[in-house]
């Protein structure tokens, strides 16, 4: 669980993130799961894109892909949702 402190300075660390992922009209199949998790495993951050063509809320999204990976939701804003978890075995991300 993030702290507002940690979570203000991971939205910082995230504003000039691009964007790695796309969730589009299949919502959160085991694929995009499995890429999200490796790529958390990797960057311990990552920011994800909602297309137009889903119908699943970003919110939404976040929450599942969250518990699915067990990491925090950053932010969403919009269509945009940003998720960390901390990678023990390697030194990144300080907060």
């Amino acid at each position: 669980m993030l702290t507002n402190k940690q979570r203000t300075a991971l939205r910082s660390m995230a504003n000039g993130m691009e964007t790695i992922f796309s969730v589009g009209k299949n919502g959160v199949t085991p694929d995009v799961t499995a890429a999200v998790a490796d790529a958390l495993a990797a960057r311990e951050m990552v920011k994800i894109s909602v297309l137009n063509n889903c119908e699943t809320e970003p919110r939404e999204i976040a929450e599942t892909l969250a518990g699915r990976t067990r990491s925090d939701v950053v932010q969403v804003i919009g269509k945009r949702i940003v998720l960390f978890k901390k990678n023990p075995k390697r030194e990144g991300i300080a907060i």
